[in-house]
């Protein structure tokens, strides 16, 4: 038989595919852990995947990998899609892809298979990854192809033998590294908001808790003065402001396929490092490199969210936004209340308010008032021109 390679969730629709696909296949399933997963449920995933009949099961743990290669310049970019949402599904799947390929390559397989429908945005970033990366392997996707309900697929795994509890829970999640989605019927129309119940955290904490983040040439080296690798501190960070249900948002945006859509999310680490972090840089950068990273940042994260993570821009882009990391050094400090926070302030060597030049707004060392007056007039000239020009 034919190896075949399947990017396997443990949920239905890729338990539909492995299943079916098993007859025809040597099929394998593979799961990327890009943060969320305990190894308790690794290893439920892998039982499950067993009884559908898969001839292996492998689960990567491409945290770290997901970290260096995209959530590291998510975070340089202050990259938050609408203003709102820092696209914490999107950009894991854009690495999952790419792991699950590669791993394809190394057993020789000939097909890669996903569950995805063809209503969303994961079938484009899951084909263009597959073909991008591998021409010669052919891609299966039953689901989309076969456009099968949810109860085409139950009553077909029960009729193989594969009676499990299928029921559609009332809300979907999808918990990683750099946030959690969490979608129900509220998200499908315009009107209505989440309950609070939808969210996997509630409140648990009252009153306020500071916590400092320490930043490296933009990179959360540290929290609460203890030193890590910027992954454990992100999971560390949202361990503590989870518990004060920081992070709650709906996100309205375009898909890929160019319909409008909704999806609730929850992630209080992503949102406080991309604040602090935005805090720090207005304190360090140059109006010039703010100016030029903000919209640089925004086509980063549209090109991310759109799976085009292999154009080779994507590397030019992320050269600028490295680039404009090497003074954004320092620590700020966060307050944590129920449901939301706010940014205290920072402290850094490089900081460009503590200049010798002038107080804002109070007094000035390095200029005199006649050096005031003359810039200010010479600056107004293209007003003062257009003005007498168009009376």
């Amino acid at each position: 038989m034919k190896k075949l390679v399947i990017a396997y969730s443990g949920g239905l629709d890729t338990s539909y595919c492995a299943v079916s696909l098993s007859k025809e296949y040597e099929v394998h399933a593979v799961s990327v852990n890009t943060g969320g997963f305990s190894k308790e449920e690794i290893n439920h995933i892998e039982s499950n995947a067993y009884k559908m009949g898969v001839t292996t099961y492998k689960n990567i743990n491409a945290v770290s990998t997901f970290y260096n290669k995209v959530v590291k310049y998510l975070i340089f970019g202050n990259v938050l899609k609408n203003a709102t949402y820092p696209l914490s599904v999107s950009a894991e799947r854009i690495i999952q892809a790419i792991e699950i390929v590669e791993y394809a390559k190394r057993i020789g397989a000939e097909y890669i298979a996903h569950g995805s429908t063809g209503a969303g945005n994961d079938q484009v970033r899951f084909d263009m990854i597959f073909q991008t990366l591998a021409l010669n392997i052919n891609i299966i996707t039953p689901i989309r192809d076969q456009k099968l309900t949810r109860q085409e697929e139950i009553d077909y795994l029960k009729s193989e033998g594969i009676d499990m509890p299928w029921e559609k829970s009332k809300y979907s999640v999808n918990k990683g590294l750099w946030g959690t989605s969490v979608g129900g019927v509220e998200t499908l129309a315009s009107e209505k908001p989440l309950p609070s119940e939808a969210y996997p955290s509630q409140l648990e904490k009252n009153g306020e808790e500071k916590v400092t983040l320490t930043f490296k040439n933009g990179e959360f080296v540290a929290l609460n003065g203890e030193s890590n690798v910027p992954e454990i501190n992100i999971e560390n960070l949202n361990e503590i402001a989870s518990k004060y249900a920081i992070g709650r948002d709906i996100h309205v945006g375009d898909t890929i396929v160019g319909t409008k859509g909704r999806v609730g999310f929850e992630a209080a680490a992503a949102l406080i490092t991309v604040k602090a972090h935005h805090l720090l840089e207005k304190h360090t950068l140059t109006k010039w490199q703010l100016q030029h990273k903000e919209y640089l940042s925004s086509f980063y994260g549209m090109h991310l969210h759109e799976g085009q993570y292999l154009d080779p821009v994507m590397r030019d882009m992320e050269a600028f936004l490295q680039s404009s990391q090497k003074m954004v050094s320092g620590d700020v400090t966060v307050t944590l209340k129920p449901y939301h926070f706010s940014l205290d302030g920072i402290v850094s060597k490089h900081d460009l308010m503590s200049s010798k030049f002038s107080t804002y707004g109070e007094e000035n060392k390095a200029w005199t008032a006649d050096d005031a007056k003359g810039f200010i007039k010479i600056l107004g000239n293209q007003n003062k021109i257009y003005q007498q020009v168009n009376k």
